[in-house]
């Protein structure tokens, strides 16, 4: 036997492989959690038409994990031996966060950037458990678990972290019948009572991580029962899971909806009616200075943005790639004017794939040998990210003007025998036929167009928190990496060079100074 043999045959059996494929996740899913919807307690979110294809949409990042084209791409084995998404275990160089960011945009691409909560969404955190678990002191043991639990499954992980749009200029401890706080300890774990928003894909996640989102501002002292952050169970007994209307449900067909039947990510509230937490399952507990501190302390902070913008990446691809097809189907692509309007949206694009670019390439090391992306070029992505739909959509409104409103009601009309010649004539494109013109206009209206479209921007406009916490820590990011430090000493260079006596430098000249009134 060679020497690249055995070391190959060791490897195969030091590997441990635990990993969800699509049929483990599916039977996951389908454990009597209480979900609600159109006034019905939902039986089963893998049969049920608003949540069946979103859920089968999930399951294929599954079969990726496993399918041998792609299986390189998506996995790596973790320090424990186990085989799991790249994301899901801490990055030891630039490049392994990198090869990170590829298994990211190929699992974004099977739902061409339109679900942005995957499992490796939150992965940006569970990540980090192992990285520095004892900042969860006395929960170390906890933190460790749950990264093991996420990284070896290759977990789907939801999280809330805003309190209900209501008291927000109350005190938080004055809204406790309302905001999530822990209402009793015992012996074995907490119980705790209240709402948090927005539980995006919680219908058809394993689980929730539940905190403060990073503009809390707690009163110590007074308010530590709020300062809570634990990982619960999806089927918790009392937690119960209210969403919004459906669009999966409320699609007319694949032609008509090919984006909201089979990607709607639905949004929740998940409501905490005496939910009982065990201690295994809580990071942080009564603790103000830990809550406020760990986004930034954990790493989640540098690492989430490498999945949002490169996501966001992915679809602006997919953005583009629309815009200019449909464009093209008009006839006006190779107008000058319209050409340059088209530009700026691939320069959002260009810019998003730069960014996370960036964010490998000089990474910022932890404690334990280990690196998350640049803070500073992931701030970066957080602030840039919610500007661009804001952006780029009156550009499709003003060169695609009527156009994307140019349909037939729905496939029906394509199948009536009194319509389809007359459809076939006056709905055809310049280099398609109506058919496929069609098509690709009920697509680009089911991406920015419709409700799911509509979503989908306020998503994108709100993704990172607050607008006005997103830019303040990107500025605070700034300062503390010194960045601003030297946009100020820049300044204080150039002023060193001169002053009313004149230039300091002798290398520059300057034949006497004019009298301020001889200068017209």
């Amino acid at each position: 036997m060679s020497h690249n043999t055995s070391a190959a045959l060791k490897l195969e059996i030091a590997e441990k492989n635990e990993m969800f494929t699509a049929a483990d996740y599916l039977a996951s899913i389908d454990d009597g959690r209480e979900v609600f919807i159109y006034g019905e307690k939902v039986r089963s979110v893998t049969t049920h038409p608003a949540f069946r294809n979103s859920a089968q949409s999930i399951a294929r990042l599954y079969d990726a994990l496993h399918a041998p084209e792609s299986r390189d791409t998506m996995t790596t084995l973790d320090p424990n031996g186990y085989r799991t998404h790249r994301y899901f275990t801490p990055a030891r160089s630039s490049e392994d966060l990198l090869k990170a960011r590829d298994a990211i945009a190929h699992w974004s691409r099977l739902s061409y950037g339109f679900m942005g909560r995957t499992p490796d969404y939150k992965a940006g955190f569970t990540a980090t458990l192992l990285s520095d678990p004892d900042f969860y002191d006395p929960f170390r043991n906890n933190a460790v678990h749950w990264y093991n639990q996420t990284s070896r499954n290759v977990m789907f992980m939801n999280h809330v972290l805003v309190n209900p749009p209501v008291g927000r200029a109350k005190t938080i401890d004055s809204m406790r019948d309302i905001y999530l706080h822990v209402e009793k300890e015992r012996d074995d774990g907490i119980v705790v009572r209240g709402a948090k928003m927005v539980a995006t894909s919680a219908a058809i996640s394993n689980a929730t991580f539940v905190a403060q989102n990073s503009a809390t501002q707690y009163t110590e002292g007074r308010e530590e029962d709020f300062a809570l952050c634990f990982i619960l169970p999806m089927n918790a007994p009392n937690l119960k899971i209210v969403c919004r209307r459906s669009f999966e449900a409320s699609a007319l067909s694949p032609f008509d909806n090919p984006l909201s039947s089979r990607f709607d990510e639905n949004d929740s509230v998940l409501i905490f009616d005496g939910v009982f937490v065990p201690w295994e399952n809580v990071l942080i507990y009564r603790d103000i200075p830990k809550a406020r501190s760990f986004y930034s302390a954990s790493g989640f902070l540098n690492r989430y943005p490498l999945q949002s913008g490169t996501r966001l990446a992915v679809k602006l691809d997919f953005l583009c790639g629309v815009l200019i097809k449909l464009l093209e189907s008009n006839g006006t692509y190779e107008f000058r004017g319209v050409r340059t309007k088209v530009a700026e949206v691939v320069g959002w694009r260009n810019a998003m794939w730069s960014l996370t670019e960036a964010m490998c390439l000089a990474p910022e090391s932890r404690s334990d040998g280990s690196v998350v992306p640049r803070l500073e070029a992931a701030a970066t992505v957080r602030y840039f990210g919610a500007q661009i739909m804001s952006q780029i959509k009156p550009i499709f409104d003003t060169i695609l003007g009527g156009s994307p409103i140019m349909q037939v009601a729905s496939y029906a009309d394509m199948k009536n025998p009194d319509l389809r010649g007359l459809i076939d004539t006056y709905f055809q494109g310049t280099d398609s036929n109506a058919e496929e013109r069609l098509k690709l206009v009920k697509l680009l209206w089911d991406a920015i167009g419709s409700e799911f479209g509509g979503r989908h921007e306020l998503y994108e406009h709100n993704y990172a928190g607050n607008n006005e916490q997103v830019r303040l820590d990107m500025l605070n990011h700034s300062t503390a990496s010194g960045a601003i430090g030297k946009c100020k000493a820049l300044v204080d260079k150039c002023l060193s060079d001169y002053g009313v006596e004149g230039w300091r430098n002798p290398a520059w000249h300057f034949d006497g100074q004019r009298e301020a009134s001889l200068i017209v």
